[in-house]
């Protein structure tokens, strides 16, 4: 036995004292014996502490009500990691589902949101053309200090990104905008 089928198996030991025993092991006895097993396979294949938790115990309760069947042929370790492999599949399946049905309603959401006042889109459309016009009008580094400061840049990053002083930096953003305002206005 490899380091890997120690960590996800247990010991050697653990792992011969159910095939020792032909005698069924009780539901008590089953959980102690496997607990840990069955958590570290379904964290294995969820990646995820809750979720592997909710996978055990769904393990547990599904054991709950198929113990006697479940041991049959002493293959209790085995039916119980098919049934944790399939629960965490069937629980990550369920939740991509449920993300990929958000995002659709959210689209669909932004869609009708959008569909229901035509107008204002296309005054916030041409709005945006108006104002990128203006902007083009700028002569450079106005505009660039415009845009830059608008994306949240400090003055010592506009003049490092745009090989000026930083000491210019606010004169020349407070002219920009001054400009810019001009233009804006005139031309609407």
């Amino acid at each position: 036995m490899n380091a890997w089928e120690i960590t996800l198996f247990g010991t050697e030991a653990g792992r011969t004292a159910e095939a020792q025993t032909e005698a069924p092991l009780s539901f008590d006895e089953a959980f102690t014996a496997h607990q840990r097993l069955v958590y570290r396979y379904a964290y294995s294949l969820t990646r995820d502490t809750a979720l592997a938790e909710d996978v055990t115990q769904e393990v547990f309760l599904r054991l709950h009500g198929h113990l006697d069947e479940s041991q049959r042929g002493g293959m209790l370790r085995a039916w119980l990691l098919r049934v944790t492999a399939n629960v965490a599949r069937n629980l990550l399946r369920t939740r991509y589902r449920a993300a990929v049905r958000d995002e659709a309603f959210a689209a669909e959401m932004s869609r009708t949101a959008t569909a229901v006042v035509p107008d204002d889109e296309l005054a916030r459309q041409a709005a945006i053309a108006k104002a990128q016009r203006a902007l083009a009008k700028l002569k450079e580094p106005l505009g660039s200090c415009l845009m830059l400061r608008n994306e949240g840049l400090s003055y010592r990053e506009i003049a490092g990104a745009l090989g000026i002083k930083e000491s210019s930096v606010g004169s020349l953003v407070a002219r920009a905008r001054s400009r810019f305002m001009k233009i804006y206005t005139r031309n609407g």
